[in-house]
């Protein structure tokens, strides 16, 4: 079987395209997470393939499936979080040994493959269809979502693991080449001059700021509050190793990566996996666990005219990201009881949610709204689910926490200043990026 990256048919990324042909007719109903871990300590049984392996198992458990009821799995092949495997360096043979090997050594250890799944967990006997989604799960969520509604697969695994090496983040990879193409110089992870993978976004807070008549400062309470949130998930880093309030204090006193961006405005890099269970609805109302149905996705793959997008491009692309989420959902911004929007560098994540329009925000407004109630028990929720901030680089824990509020299994982090019934969860990036909306009901 040779899996490819999913064709850009099964994404939605134009305007006017209608209400999603599979609104509500596919559904989340299982979840599975490893353990999180700073990085790899080397050994077999922590690589990202068993994380990986242990997610799914993990998922498939959750949502009270079989092995053999599984026919489809879709999964990001890259895998890094941080530092890349740098060339040259020796490949661990005993790890390599421990596994079913596909022909790439590296398999399982600092990328993944389907086949190197399906090699290692044989009891997947009636997988018939497999894809990628590149790039991170938000990217997979929509891919099986289609896939699932085009009846291409109808109970399918949905996968996202993450290494984490010794060394410097982005020594490697695309950083590490002579040239790159057109805008990826300086875009973040692509950092082949030397800036830090925020400097894109620091400039287009920077000038955010300007226009707004806004400070770096106004940030401290969706700092504070992401953390807060990210402690009361029990699978997060911070949770789990550095059980640690960030302050308001704490974030000011911060010393600065690329001004107007601190330290704690960059998310931290870890290793974990994180797996879903998606199947039709008609099939989810027998499942284990409540079903959250999936009223659309949408896409965004906007070009910036230059080295990094300006700000001006950015409030364009995110106001048309809101417009196709809402008309294939066939919803409004109010009908969103909360959203979980990536913030992988803190200071874009305003820009997902003004264009979003939530609670009526307009561009410029939501470092305002930060000063508000902003926590899980006011009326205005922001990131209930703490987000990468909160809970460590996954790019995962937004999509986690939608369903399990839509579930009501949120636990501590349940929000309570609003009946959680309609979220929406994607990113990464304001100007690319993939979202979903998601329905506690199928009406």
């Amino acid at each position: 079987m040779t899996t490819q990256n999913a064709p850009d048919a099964m994404h939605r990324i134009g305007e006017g395209l209608g209400l999603w042909e599979h609104r509500a007719k596919v559904a989340a109903v299982g979840i599975g997470h490893s353990p999180t871990t700073r990085r790899w300590d080397g050994k077999p049984e922590t690589s990202v393939g068993a994380i990986s392996i242990l997610a799914l198992r993990r998922a498939m458990e959750d949502a009270g499936v079989t092995p053999d009821q599984v026919d489809g799995l879709v999964i990001v092949p890259e895998t890094t979080t941080g530092a890349h495997w740098q060339e040259g360096d020796s490949i661990p043979m005993d790890v390599v040994n421990a596994y079913n090997q596909t022909s790439d050594p590296l398999d399982g250890i600092a990328k993944l493959s389907a086949e190197w799944i399906l090699k290692n967990m044989p009891e997947l006997e009636n997988v018939k269809f497999t894809m990628y989604g590149p790039g991170c799960m938000s990217h997979a969520v929509v891919v099986a979502a289609q896939a699932v509604g085009d009846g291409l697969t109808n109970t399918c695994l949905v996968l996202k693991g993450w290494h984490n090496l010794e060394g410097r983040y982005n020594q490697g990879g695309i950083s590490a080449a002579d040239t790159v193409p057109g805008t990826y110089a300086i875009g973040p992870g692509r950092t082949i001059w030397g800036p830090p993978g925020s400097y894109g976004t620091a400039l287009q807070f920077a000038e955010y700021c300007r226009k707004y008549g806004k400070t770096h400062d106004m940030m401290a309470p969706f700092m504070s509050n992401s953390r807060r949130n990210g402690l009361l998930f029990p699978e997060g880093y911070w949770a789990q190793h550095r059980p640690e309030q960030l302050t308001e204090e704490d974030y000011l006193a911060a010393r600065w990566i690329a001004k107007p961006a601190s330290l704690f405005d960059n998310d931290i890099p870890i290793m974990v996996a994180a797996a879903y269970l998606f199947t039709t609805a008609e099939r989810a109302k027998d499942m284990k666990q409540k079903p959250v149905y999936i009223l659309n996705h949408a896409s965004s793959k906007a070009t910036a005219r230059s080295l990094t997008p300006t700000l001006d491009e950015v409030e364009a692309e995110t106001a048309r990201t809101g417009r196709k989420i809402y008309e294939g959902a066939g919803i409004t911004a109010n009908d969103l009881s909360f959203e979980n929007m990536y913030d992988g560098f803190a200071l874009f994540h305003q820009f997902h949610i003004e264009g979003l329009g939530y609670r009526g925000m307009k561009f410029g407004d939501a470092l305002d709204f930060y000063q508000t109630d902003i926590s899980i028990e006011g009326p205005n929720p922001i990131l209930p689910s703490g987000g990468n901030i909160g809970s460590g680089r996954s790019r995962f824990w937004m999509h986690t926490d939608c369903i399990q509020q839509l579930q009501g299994r949120a636990g501590a982090r349940t929000i309570t200043g609003v009946k959680p019934e309609i979220a929406v969860s994607g990113g990464p990036m304001p100007m690319g990026g993939n979202f979903t909306v998601w329905s506690a009901t199928p009406a």
